[in-house]
């Protein structure tokens, strides 16, 4: 079977993240819906090191398959067909999705107040955008993913207290673009609130211009951002395109 660009796009999206050290282990999933639907989606085999993985390595999870593919664990973790299928399915916004245990992200999510505050243009660019799911409850099985399915809501993102981030796009651009810079805002709020002085939070109204002109800025700085990323692994990496 021929491999698509949205396979290769995706398996490059792996690459980076282990390249960022923003992986966990051999968990953590990311997924692309075929286009046109909202039911069929890539996403990662088990047990490959993000490092890994290929564009040939990425399962296509289907209505017909999803139920033989829950009973066979070791192609497909469970967990990530019953979040990323649910979040598919529900939520009409989210054509690909990226979730990670990153150091950054996952910090956030463990404090009390976990809502990333506007201090900075990072920060800014996810004001009221980002949902956050308080009712951790296991691993993420059936019952579990539906809940995190509902409470992303309209939003883009959602950090998962005590958990981890998971953000979303219409494609693996803008996923992998905003899982990116969401990390960074992360890393940036935590380390101004370690200081222990003052934060100098922006005004309603900045934090919103700020994330409306970052969403409607005239160049496609995500599609350029995995272009460039595309272009070093097709030097370095090349067989992730296999």
């Amino acid at each position: 079977m021929e491999i698509t660009d949205l396979q290769k796009d995706l398996a490059a999206t792996f690459r980076w993240t282990a390249r960022l050290n923003m992986h966990e282990g051999v968990a953590n999933h990311f997924s692309a819906c075929v286009p046109g639907s909202s039911t069929e989606f890539y996403i990662n085999k088990a047990g490959i090191h993000f490092s890994q993985i290929k564009a040939s390595d990425l399962i296509l999870v289907t209505k017909k398959n999803t139920k033989e593919l829950k009973n066979k664990p070791e192609i497909v973790d469970p967990t990530a067909i019953n979040i990323h299928g649910a979040i598919h399915e529900k939520v009409p916004q989210a054509k690909c999705i990226f979730h990670v245990h990153s150091k950054y992200a996952t910090a956030l999510s463990a404090l009390k107040d976990p809502v990333l505050k506007p201090i900075d243009q990072n920060t800014m660019i996810f004001y009221n955008r980002v949902s956050i799911f308080n009712e951790f409850g296991g691993l993420g099985f059936e019952e579990e993913s539906i809940k995190m399915a509902s409470a992303l809501g309209n939003k883009q993102h959602m950090l998962l207290a005590n958990h981890g981030i998971i953000t979303t796009g219409e494609t693996v651009a803008d996923g992998f673009n905003a899982l990116y810079y969401f990390e960074k805002a992360a890393e940036t709020y935590l380390t101004a609130l370690s200081t222990n002085k003052e934060l100098n939070i922006a005004s309603h109204e900045v934090a919103e211009k700020t994330a409306e002109e970052t969403a409607n800025y005239p160049i496609d700085l995500a599609k350029l951002h995995l272009n460039q990323i595309k272009l070093i692994l097709d030097k370095e990496e090349p067989d992730y395109k296999n």
